[in-house]
Order: structure tokens, then sequence, then C-alpha cells
């Protein structure tokens, strides 16, 4: 029987690797929300959502008060009408970070629990497209670094054979985002792809002047120039650049990817599967990005995200910012400048539970 007879919520505070800054805001450490469920015959599913230093205990005091207790009696294997269920019940803070994290914790573990008991990894029952996926270094491009630092990063990453590093811009002078960006450029010559992040930073009328600024360095995208509410605004600069916009990390719907799409203010998708709130609308979004023919390069968490970019046809690129070392007995296995799709049944991530209880807060 499949049938839902124990569920937990609990929170988990990793501290942050390195440090990271960008134009807005710095990763102060990761609140990691687990979900853990089991049902009559035995079976379990771990799964987990996350923020990068606030909001941890919303998404938990959700869980607990409101959605784990109407997992238990439900069959686990109809892991779609189960998201129905939770979203309705949450409808009054739909469409939200909060829920849609929430949703994420649990959907996740559902599929791991679903992938256990096919006895097949996550991205083989999710579609299995390909078994490896391109990496893209994000660890050497932080906005506090100077350009020396970032040139090493980039020329590290390039030697290590990985085809892409991402840099991150936002600087008060414009002219002082082109000099770091055109440094790394001049290092690694045109055979490495080069993005750049401005994490929301600008309004529609600085971000054209920076990408013409930009253009020249032949830059992969241009990510999240500006506020992930205005669609007009992405729209508008889509229009005026040749680099490819890159948006998703901030979005919490597949309605919002959808608006997206159609106003042609995308070029790359970035969808996060704990803010887009799981597994479950992570492949929707994904499978709606294909028909639009636009690629899939999903943001942060990579140990869950190197599945989901083998399941499907239309992935890129899998950013690397490890952060779950901590509390993990295995890191993904990079083979030649890519990601190798895990081969354990369910997610594919190795916890260490003694490391996660260390951690729990209480």
């Amino acid at each position: 029987m499949s049938t839902i007879t124990h569920a937990e919520a609990y929170l988990v505070d990793i501290a942050v690797e390195t440090v990271r800054t960008d134009a807005v805001q710095a990763f102060l450490k990761q609140e990691t929300v687990f979900v853990e469920i089991r049902t009559a015959d035995g079976r379990h599913g771990m799964g987990y959502s996350y923020t990068i230093g606030t909001g941890g205990t919303a998404v938990l005091a959700l869980l607990r008060d409101h959605l784990v207790p109407r997992l238990i009696g439900a069959d686990a294997a109809r892991v779609e009408a189960i998201w129905r269920d939770l979203y309705a019940s949450t409808r009054a803070t739909a469409v939200g970070a909060i829920t849609s994290l929430a949703l994420a914790a649990v959907d996740t573990a559902l599929w791991d629990l679903r992938a256990k008991t096919a006895d097949l990894p996550l991205w083989v029952l999710a579609g299995g497209a390909k078994d490896r996926i391109p990496l893209y270094d994000t660890e050497g491009g932080w906005l506090h670094l100077s350009v020396d630092e970032l040139v090493a990063g980039a020329k590290a990453s390039q030697a290590a054979g990985w085809q892409g590093v991402k840099l991150k811009i936002g600087k008060p002078d414009p002219a002082e985002d082109a000099e770091r960006i055109g440094a790394v450029r001049a290092a690694v010559g045109d055979r490495l792809d080069v993005m750049v992040d401005a994490n929301q930073s600008l309004t529609a009328a600085e971000a054209i002047r920076r990408a013409r600024l930009l253009e020249p360095h032949g830059l992969t995208w241009f990510e999240e120039p500006l506020p992930a509410d205005d669609v007009a605004g992405h729209e508008l600069l889509a229009r005026s650049t040749s680099i490819p916009i890159a948006v998703g990390e901030s979005m919490y719907s597949i309605g919002q990817f959808a608006e997206y799409l159609r106003r042609q203010a995308a070029g790359i998708v970035q969808v996060d599967v704990a803010r887009v709130g799981g597994i479950t609308p992570w492949l929707k979004v994904a499978h709606l990005a294909e028909a639009c023919n636009v690629a899939v390069c999903p943001h942060f968490l990579m140990e869950l995200h190197v599945s989901l970019c083998a399941a499907v046809p239309n992935s890129r690129y899998l950013e690397y910012i490890p952060q779950l070392r901590a509390v993990t007995r295995t890191e993904i296995l990079v083979e030649d400048g890519h990601a190798l799709a895990p081969t354990a049944p369910g997610l594919g991530i190795d916890w260490d539970r003694d490391a996660i209880d260390d951690r729990r807060v209480a």
C-alpha cells in the first residue's frame, strides 16, 4: 500500500561554503526545509527546499500547520493529485514564495518515494533524455571579487574543462562592469561561454545601456537584469540586444513562465525546482520551454537539478554552486566538464543523516 502513514517537516541551517555577494544581497546561510514521508508498506521519501537566509521558519510553519497534516491517508503514488490538493488548500497565499517553497519540499519527497518504488533514478523516471549535462561555474564570479580574482577563477574553470563561467554585474559605474567582463574575456579567449547576472538590480533603460556595453564580449546570456515582475521591461530589453535574456530563479508559478515565453521576453529559462513548487511544476515549465524552442538552465540546487536536467531534452547547462557538502556523504560526479546523472534510485542525493540532525533548528 502506498498510503502515507507518517509525514514530518523540519528545518536545518547549512552555513555557506564561501562568501557570496551580488548587486543586491549576500548569501547568509541556506535555511533548508526537509520533508520526510513514510507509507504503509514501509517505503520512505525525503525532499527539501531552501531559502538563502530568511523565511525558513515561515516555510516550516506553513508545512507543519497546514500541509503536512493533509498528507496522512493520501495515496503517495498520486503525486499530481496531492500537489493540486495542497495548492488548493493554500490558495489564499498563492502564488507566493513561501507557499511554493513549502509545496516543493513535499513534492520532492513524493518524487523521491515514487522513483525508489519504481527502482529508478529520478532522471530516468522523469524522462531520461540524457545521462550528463555541461557545467558552468558561478563560484569564481561573485561581485566582491577583484578583476584578478575573476580572471584567475575563469582560467581555472577553463583548465578544468568546464564550458562556461558566470560573472556578477551591477557595479555603480557601468564602465567597471564592462572592464571586469572584458578582462575575463581577454584572458579566456572565445572558446569559453561567459554569462553575466545582474540579480534584478537594473531598470530597463539601464539594462539596455549595459547590454550595449557588454555585447562586444560575446556573452551567452544576461541573467535577471530587471525585477522578475517587469515582464514588459524584459520584453523591451530582449528586442534591443543580441544577448539572450535569462530569467526564472525568482519566479514562483508556471503562469509566470508562460507569460515570459508568450511575449518572447526570455531566451533562457532558469526555473528553480524549490521556488516553482517542486518537480511536478518544474517539468511542466521545462516542457513548455521546449515547445517554445527555449533552453532550460536551472538556478542553484545542482544536486537535484542534475537529475532534472538529465530528464529533459532542452536542458543546456547546470549551475555549479556546491552547498550541500556539509550534509551529504558524496558529491555529484564530474567528468570532462559535465555533471553525470546519479545512478541510485530516487533523487540520487546521499544524505548524511547524522550531519543533518546536528544542524536541526529547534
